[in-house]
């Protein structure tokens, strides 16, 4: 068994093991599929044995090859750890920092500012996305932060609660729900729906609220940005329920903010991390400043 295996094919034999698929994995690592189809080859020829059985639809690893995947994988993380542990030694920390985009353009302003002017030598890159694709980011160590909200299924991520945050109704400024009676969500279920798509959570947190009620609104558009959501309730399309750091950047009159008496649907923001991976003293800083401005946040309603 030849024993001069470079760094490069470890990499390309985790991520076709990750996948389980060489187009996948060939898209992952910008390689062509011919390229990495070779690449695995000849790690198999210097293994001297299979490392993959091919089926039709999918590659499986053999015995040797989930043998070679543990060791691999802690292999990466060495080296990664030690050429965080270098950069850490210079002067400028640099974070990557991922958040939701129903987050990301309201509180991350804020915390990003007080931040730089606390720790003016680290930079922090925002990847702003979905829930899914902020946790696997995470798995990988592609970031090393997120803010998103609850639930969360992260097998092997860390998560800690930073504040509850109340979601409010939006209306059109006119609109009947906002003639200044108390609102129920029965009285609400009566007007048509604009929501984001099932790829944010916020939807879900206002469907487990609607079911808590027993009521089932009516969707009529499922929109990506919560932005736009917002426009089409100022031109009369329908209502929608939109978390309070959003309504607290609004300062168009077009729309009108409504607290629902009694039980109020509420989200959970929170960070992720992965703590089988190195956290950098820059990181573990920004943790700290992050649950210092989460306090503020975590204030009361500004609802018109």
């Amino acid at each position: 068994m030849r024993t001069d295996i470079e760094f490069q094919q470890l990499e390309q034999f985790v991520a076709l093991a990750r996948t389980r698929n060489f187009t996948r994995a060939a898209a992952e690592l910008n390689l062509s599929q011919s390229a990495l189809s070779r690449a695995i080859q000849k790690l198999e020829d210097q293994v001297g044995q299979p490392l993959f059985e091919r089926k039709p639809r999918e590659v499986v690893l053999t015995d040797l090859g989930g043998l070679l995947l543990d060791r691999a994988k802690e292999i990466l993380k060495l080296v990664e750890d030690t050429f965080s542990l270098l950069s850490e030694a210079g002067r400028h920390g640099r974070i990557r920092l991922g958040a939701i985009p129903t987050i990301a353009p309201y509180f991350l302003p804020g915390l990003l500012r007080s931040f730089a002017e606390e720790q003016p030598d680290i930079s922090v890159v925002v990847m702003e996305d979905t829930t899914e694709n902020l946790i696997r980011r995470c798995s990988h160590g592609e970031i090393d932060l997120a803010i998103l909200a609850l639930p969360l299924i992260a097998k092997y991520l860390q998560i800690e609660s930073l504040f509850d945050e109340e979601l409010l109704l939006v209306v059109p400024s006119g609109h009947p729900l906002a003639s200044g009676k108390p609102i129920t969500a029965e009285a609400v279920e009566a007007y048509p729906f604009v929501m984001l798509n099932e790829a944010h959570c916020l939807s879900d947190n206002i469907a487990s609220y609607c079911r808590q009620q027993s009521v089932q609104p009516v969707t009529v558009e499922r929109i990506s940005q919560l932005a736009t959501v917002q426009e089409l309730v100022a031109l009369d399309h329908g209502v929608s329920i939109i978390p309070e750091m959003a309504r607290r950047v609004d300062v168009d009159d077009r729309r009108i903010y409504l607290s629902f008496p009694g039980e109020k649907p509420m989200r959970t923001v929170a960070m992720m991390w992965n703590p089988y991976r190195y956290q950098s003293k820059w990181v573990k800083v920004l943790m700290e400043h992050l649950r210092g401005e989460a306090e503020g946040k975590a204030g009361g309603s500004t609802v018109s």
